[in-house]
């Protein structure tokens, strides 16, 4: 089986991020796409409520699992028996980290490949950052976030 991991903090799950999560799974076998948990952010969605808006975006898809990791993502790649980690790129600033990631996690696991897919044009803009900005703010989300999942952004700005 082919499995790919698609990792990322997904504060929240973007139609960019979308976009990249449904091209990716229709060249794999499994997709899993692997919440971070990074004790060093501060993200505003819960880890629990990152994984749930994500198995909520993508409950149809049969071939993808949505998870969470900490530590090592080459450590997670290997207990998922997975072989190529998917990056998505916005711009020439995305690819120079990428690159310097992807660098240090061949060279720590030579087996795992690297795999970048660029940004739809529609989304090349897009970031979670920008998103709960405007949603911080009042501004309009839709058509940049899932639809079913545009209120539970919006509802946790109301909470604040």
């Amino acid at each position: 089986m082919n499995t790919f991991i698609y990792p990322g903090s997904f504060d929240p799950v973007t139609n960019g991020h979308l976009d990249i999560i449904e091209r990716a799974a229709k060249i794999c076998d499994k997709l899993i796409v692997a919440v971070l948990i990074n004790h060093s952010k501060n993200p505003l969605f819960s880890i629990e409520e990152r994984v749930n808006l994500l198995k909520k975006v993508v409950k149809d898809s049969a071939n993808i699992e949505i998870e969470c990791f900490s530590g090592l993502l080459v450590d997670f790649v290997k207990e998922k028996n997975a072989n190529v980690i998917i990056k998505g790129l916005r711009a020439v600033s995305d690819f120079e980290y990428e690159l310097q990631m992807a660098l240090l996690n061949k060279n720590q696991a030579p087996d795992i490949e690297t795999l970048f897919m660029m940004s739809s044009i529609n989304y090349s803009f897009l970031s979670s950052s920008m998103v709960k900005e405007l949603a911080r703010h009042g501004g309009d989300i839709s058509g940049l976030v899932p639809e079913c999942i545009e209120k539970d952004i919006i509802d946790k700005f109301k909470l604040k």
